[in-house]
């Protein structure tokens, strides 16, 4: 019975680990990403460089633990690699949970996201999980026998693992969880449909009797119904405390606002364009590849000679640095400006490219993968209406 429960949670822990780290080798920037809040919160930004490489390291290691773990492959060595993964992720959570310092974990990117809380207890449960692994891994056989294979295998695990978080890091998430991905109507997704819920909050007033020093927290529907607000020996004190107990519906892009170097906002008449229309996104300027920059650049001069596409630059840099960045690169397109956190999300690459057209993402490219021109114009160019 108890070798039935040992094969039960190798099971539920190898598939749940190979589930996360493929998840997040899917979107390794947006890993990283994550890490770097880690990295500020502990006041180690010195790190924030190497995020990505972190990122895709320790997604490589969740996949190879648990991948490992199914095959019953280096039991000692890998319920030891669990036991300690696990304890850091616990720790990271729990921490996040209890100072409220990082919104969700990231643990299955940004297809399932959990709130630190929930995060915490997953990790508990699999601690407690790993922990049993851990006592009975002398009990766990291979399923292959031969030490040559194991080793064959375990390369062919790392090696894989790896190169899966290689490639969508330099070609793009293969499965696209943000709000910004291929057919997706930008506009729409910034609007609250009329009749949707609103978040409900809960006020809660502290108050103080001005002849006895009495003092009582009341909620605000406990302050009405009292009616203790009709006694002038009580009064409030402090600010009230807001606190949300029902979330309302939660608009998927709420931070994305385009404005030119004036501060005029130009989100209209950028995303709602009727036509094609190229946006290309470099959210940090110092960083941004300048090959992948000269190749948009010229891409955008032919689609604007020969098909009359309007191309925009999207940075969040300042704008004496965007014109003296566009000035040395003789950038030939109109720059605007918006925050880095929403430009991270529209494309997953510095500098990236969205093709739009009525708001819509038609498609998007990391300047690893860009179209020639000529297949531009031939698949949408040559039919726009």
């Amino acid at each position: 019975m108890n070798k039935v429960f040992l094969h039960l949670l190798r099971a539920i822990v190898g598939l749940l680990f190979v589930f996360s780290g493929l998840i997040k080798a899917n979107d390794p920037l947006g890993f990283g990403y994550k890490l770097q809040e880690y990295f500020e919160v502990f006041h180690i930004t010195f790190f924030n460089d190497y995020a990505t490489a972190f990122a895709i390291v320790l997604c490589t290691l969740e996949i190879v633990f648990g991948a490992l773990l199914l095959l019953g492959i280096r039991s000692r060595s890998v319920a030891l690699g669990l036991l300690l993964t696990i304890i850091f992720f616990t720790f990271l959570t729990f921490y996040s949970a209890f100072f409220k310092v990082v919104a969700s974990c990231g643990c299955f990117g940004d297809a399932i996201p959990l709130t630190p809380w929930q995060s915490f207890s997953k990790d508990i449960i699999l601690l407690l999980m790993i922990l049993f692994i851990f006592k009975n891994r002398e009990q766990i056989s291979p399923l292959i026998c031969s030490d040559r294979l194991q080793r064959w295998m375990i390369g062919v695990v790392v090696v894989t693992s790896l190169g899966f978080g290689l490639y969508t890091y330099n070609f793009l998430p293969i499965l696209d969880f943000l709000p910004y991905k291929i057919g997706n109507n930008i506009p729409a997704l910034m609007l609250v449909p009329p009749g949707a819920p609103q978040d409900v909050y809960q006020i809660t007033y502290t108050l103080k009797n001005t002849g006895s020093g009495e003092t009582k927290s009341l909620t605000d529907k406990e302050f009405l119904s009292s009616g203790i607000w009709k006694d002038k020996s009580w009064v409030i004190t402090g600010e009230p405390e807001s606190k949300l107990i029902k979330k309302g519906f939660d608009v998927k892009i709420k931070d994305l606002k385009i404005t030119d170097s004036q501060g005029t906002d130009y989100n209209a008449e950028i995303l709602e364009n009727p036509y094609y229309n190229l946006v290309i996104v470099a959210y940090d300027l110092n960083k941004t590849d300048l090959v992948g920059i000269g190749d948009l650049n010229a891409i955008a001069m032919n689609a604007a000679e020969n098909f009359n596409i309007r191309t925009v630059f999207l940075t969040a840099n300042s704008p004496k640095d965007a014109e003296a960045f566009s000035e040395k690169n003789k950038l030939l397109m109109e720059i605007f400006y918006a925050d880095a956190v929403p430009l991270k999300s529209m494309v997953r690459a510095n500098p990236g490219v969205l093709l739009l057209k009525n708001g819509i993402v038609i498609n998007k490219w990391h300047f690893h993968s860009l179209p020639d021109y000529n297949e531009l114009a031939e698949i949408y160019f040559n039919v726009n209406e």
